[in-house]
């Protein structure tokens, strides 16, 4: 069964994040592991909307890559515009804890406008499915 309603919730807090990650471009003021961990708990949630659409249990987990095997495994779809966002998965929970170092800086305005696809394509989707 499709669940509308939690993909509709899971977006919208997806996107309570992604406020944040626009709102932290300034890399002096906010630590790439802050902006980081948002845009992945962005993508996360939206991935997880996704899965409820496509009638999918989502498990408990940070992991983007499992979840976006997921996505392809179980629904076929097309993940492949998305599947930078699997370099966000260490910002879950290694990079937060622990003082690993970034090979090299984000890319703030790329990683938000990848995120936001992301965000833009699960929203059109449920438009889609309010339609049927």
């Amino acid at each position: 069964m499709i669940d509308r309603e939690d993909a509709e919730r899971m977006l919208s807090l997806a996107h309570v994040d992604f406020q944040a990650v626009r709102n932290m471009m300034d890399a002096e003021r906010f630590a790439d592991s802050v902006f980081g961990f948002h845009a992945q708990q962005a993508v996360e949630k939206a991935l997880k909307a996704w899965l409820s659409l496509r009638s999918v249990a989502y498990p408990k987990t940070h992991d983007l890559t499992a979840l976006i095997t997921l996505l392809e495994t179980r629904t076929g779809a097309d993940c492949g515009p998305f599947l930078r966002v699997k370099e966000l998965t260490d910002f879950a929970v290694p990079f937060r804890y622990a003082f690993l170092t970034l090979p090299e800086p984000l890319n703030r305005p790329e990683l938000v406008l990848l995120v936001g696809s992301v965000l833009e394509h699960v929203k059109r989707l449920i438009e889609d499915q309010a339609t049927i």
